[in-house]
């Protein structure tokens, strides 16, 4: 059953602040600048003729994808920060379901993306089931970041600064183990980008609440708060 506000029964709530959004945005046009170089560099697909030299494809494919994974891997550690400084819809608790109030919101969100149940659950910031795939998803993304440094010592320079993270080679068993990890968490983001699509679609759609549209504003349209007796 679709639910729509009217501006007697609904109140703009601030959920999602200019970090949030902004590092949103940031992770967002960095996946897919390296979901598509990433891919290219494991298999060329293009093939130029001549020496490397005169069209350096890879080599630009290469510093496009390192570029993206620096702008990337700031994203994902400011919104890690925010999860300790940020409101109470961006605080780390939201994506830990911890209280028998969060578990049972889970489920019943659950029912309501497999279509068991019509009824959403209504809630500010990200509900229990939505929070806890973002906090999965955060985990991937630190592994990418790590797994992506790994591989980057291979080939810089000797006196690069990336040659700090040398010490991540051996905790992944080697480059080809950590080569390998880094393609799997590619596809599992990507997964993941389809799914989220699919949630935020469906709760514009159904709540109409400003799902969508939270994430250029900030602010989404909950059911006013009736006040308490004697206020």
């Amino acid at each position: 059953m679709a639910r729509s506000h009217t501006p007697e029964d609904a109140e703009s709530v601030y959920v999602w602040e200019l970090p949030v959004r902004l590092t949103h945005w940031l992770i967002v046009f960095s996946i897919l600048v390296l979901s598509a170089t990433g891919y290219y560099i494991g298999h060329p697909f293009v093939s130029v003729p001549g020496e490397a030299r005169y069209h350096f494809v890879m080599g630009t494919m290469r510093a496009v994808h390192l570029y993206a994974a620096i702008v990337f891997t700031l994203a994902v550690f400011v919104r890690l920060y925010w999860m300790i400084v940020g409101n109470t819809y961006s605080r780390l608790n939201q994506f830990i379901p911890v209280s028998r109030e969060r578990l049972l919101s889970m489920f019943r969100t659950f029912e309501f993306y497999t279509f068991i149940s019509p009824n959403p659950v209504e809630y500010p910031g990200h509900n229990a089931l939505a929070a806890s795939s973002y906090g999965f998803i955060q985990v991937i993304y630190i592994i990418m970041a790590a797994t992506g440094l790994a591989l980057y010592t291979a080939i810089a320079s000797a006196n690069s600064p990336f040659q700090v993270f040398q010490f991540l080679v051996p905790m992944f068993n080697g480059l080809q183990m950590a080569r390998l990890i880094h393609h799997i968490g590619m596809w599992i983001i990507l997964v993941f980008v389809v799914a989220h699509l699919y949630f935020i679609t469906l709760a514009s759609i159904i709540e109409r609440n400003g799902t969508i549209d939270s994430i250029f504003s900030g602010y989404k349209f909950m059911p006013r708060r009736k006040p308490a007796s004697g206020e």
